[in-house]
Parts: structure tokens; C-alpha cells; sequence
């Protein structure tokens, strides 16, 4: 077990939705939180990592920093997301082993597995097939992000380990429909939908895919979870053991925001795997499960997105 107590520990990536949520569930733990601003040290740059991580001397460092997308951004810019996830989880996972840190998580995500892996998916899935074309660059990114925390455990004897949660989604969310994911998404076009007074709403895809999502507060929660009881070489999938159907979805975020029209599908648009649900038994032997149901979690991102666009103007 570590014990977080009196520890200094790196959230790196403390602005995203996953990083807002870790440093809130850390105000919980006696530790020290270190954080830092993409315009003071971009993670990208490997000097810079170096220098930052020499000078505040982490016990402990949580990888949320990444660049993500959805399938239209996966698809325009593949060079982006290959190149910036590989350079932020390179640098901070090698100079973490340089300043002799104690313990690493790194984040990554369940598009790592194959498109047509066998379901619910175990993390011995890994590499036993082809991946999901919409996303390929995250994912061969993600997936060298898993190998680095094996092969500098494997060589050098570093407490490094990764995670993988399945799709996630809560306040903090990107709500911008050229690079979002599908929950906010379509929270986004059903609310503006309801207020112009529309007939309907686009929905990509046949709405027969199905999915798995993970409230980010069980994210945080997990995460930190495995930070305190978690050593081992293998990776470990984070989820709720629950999936729906893209039209199951969308008919609750429509009840959610109080949407009546229709939901219209556009199969001659992409929609990714088939399906992709997690198989959880081995944090769930930890003794981790998810706390918040798909409904409550809808509704509370629904009421997080209400209050951002309220303040925007």
C-alpha cells in the first residue's frame, strides 16, 4: 500500500476534466498538490519537464495530461494526437525515473484494445488484434504510454503503473461539437435544440453501437484508489461493468434536458467500435467499485453545462 500522507504529489494535467477531479478528490488526503500551467511548462518539451519535476521534487506524479478528442478530431488531426501524447508521456514518465520518484499513474484509455476484441474486455486483450481506424493514433500513443511504465518497472525498478478507464464524461467536459465526445456532445445540440424550438436532432451513427461511460468523480476516485493499493507490472481497467446503446443514451440525455423532438440517425456517418465494455473483476477484487449511476451522472453534467454557458454570458 502507499500512503499519500505527507506526500507531494503531481497532478499533471490539472486543468482537464479528469485533473479538476483528481485534485479536488486529493484536498480529501493530508498531501501536498503540485500543479503547473501548460504557458509556464509544456510537457512537450523535454527540458522543460525535466527542469520542473528537478525543482519541486514530486513523491508522486498522475498522468491526466493528454491530447483527446473525438472521432472527427481523431480523424482531421493525426499527427497531433500521435506526436503530443508520445512527447508528454515520454518526458514525464523518463524524468520521473531520473528524479527517483516514488510512484507514477498513467492515464490512459480503452481504445486501446482491438476493435473486435472479445467482451467485456480483459486487460489481457492488449495487442491481439487491429485497432478501431477512427482513433488509431490516440490509441498506438496510449498504448506506448503503458509500455513505458512496464519497460522502466522492468529495467530500472520503478513504481509505475497505468490505468485504463472506459469512456468518460462530467463537469469540466469539452462541450465544443467539432472536438467533443459524445456525451457532451449531445447534451450540447439537445439543449440548443429544445431552446430554438427544433424538430430534431442528428445523431451519428445508427444508435445501435454501445458503449460504456464512467462519471469522472468515480474516475478521480479510482484513480487515487489505485495509487494507494495498486503495484503490478499489468495495467487495470477502470469502468462501471455497464454498458448502453448509443440510442439508449441519447433517449436519456433527451429526458434529461427536457428535449420532445426527434432523434434522427445518420448511419452514413462513423461511429467507431462495435462495442466496448470493460471487464472490471480485477479492481473490483481491490475491492473498487463506481459509485454514480449513468441518470446522475447525465444530470449533473447536464447542470455543470447550464452554469458554464450561464456564465459565459
Amino acid at each position: 500500500m502507499y500512503v499519500t500522507e505527507g506526500k507531494r504529489i503531481w497532478v499533471a494535467g490539472h486543468n482537464g476534466m479528469v485533473g479538476r477531479a483528481v485534485v479536488r478528490f486529493l484536498k480529501n488526503r493530508d498531501c501536498t498538490t503540485l500543479t503547473v500551467n501548460r504557458n509556464e511548462v509544456d510537457l512537450t518539451r523535454q527540458g522543460e519537464v525535466e527542469a520542473w519535476i528537478s525543482k519541486v521534487k514530486p513523491d508522486a506524479i498522475i498522468i491526466c495530461a493528454a491530447k483527446v478528442g473525438g472521432i472527427l478530431v481523431n480523424s482531421t488531426y493525426p499527427a497531433d494526437f500521435l506526436y503530443d501524447n508520445l512527447m508528454i508521456e515520454a518526458n514525464v514518465i523518463h524524468a520521473a525515473c531520473n528524479q527517483n520518484v516514488e510512484k507514477l499513474i498513467f492515464l490512459g484509455s480503452s481504445c486501446i484494445y482491438p476493435k473486435f476484441a472479445d467482451q467485456p474486455i480483459r486487460e489481457d486483450m492488449l495487442l491481439t488484434g487491429s485497432l478501431e481506424p477512427t482513433n488509431e493514433w490516440y490509441a498506438i500513443a496510449k498504448i506506448a504510454g503503458i509500455k513505458l511504465c512496464q519497460a522502466y518497472r522492468q529495467q530500472h525498478g520503478c513504481d509505475f503503473v497505468s490505468v485504463m478507464p472506459t469512456n468518460l464524461y462530467g463537469p469540466f467536459d469539452n462541450f465544443d461539437l467539432e472536438t467533443s465526445h459524445v456525451i457532451p456532445a449531445l447534451i450540447r445540440k439537445f439543449h440548443e435544440a429544445k431552446v430554438k424550438g427544433r424538430a430534431g436532432v442528428e445523431i451519428w451513427g445508427s444508435g445501435n453501437v454501445r458503449r460504456e461511460f464512467l462519471h469522472v468523480d468515480d474516475c478521480a476516485d479510482g484513480i487515487l484508489f489505485i495509487l494507494e493499493n495498486y503495484s503490478g507490472h499489468s495495467h487495470l481497467n477502470l469502468g462501471t461493468g455497464a454498458d448502453v446503446t448509443i440510442r439508449e443514451l441519447a433517449q436519456k440525455i433527451s429526458q434529461v434536458v427536457g428535449f420532445e423532438g426527434d432523434l434522427i440517425f445518420n448511419k452514413s456517418k462513423p461511429e467507431g467500435t462495435p462495442r466496448k465494455l470493460l471487464n472490471i473483476q480485477e479492481i473490483n477484487k481491490l475491492g473498487w467499485k463506481s459509485q454514480t449511476s449513468l441518470l446522475e451522472g447525465l444530470r449533473d453534467t447536464y447542470n455543470f453545462y447550464i452554469s458554464m454557458i450561464s456564465h459565459r454570458y
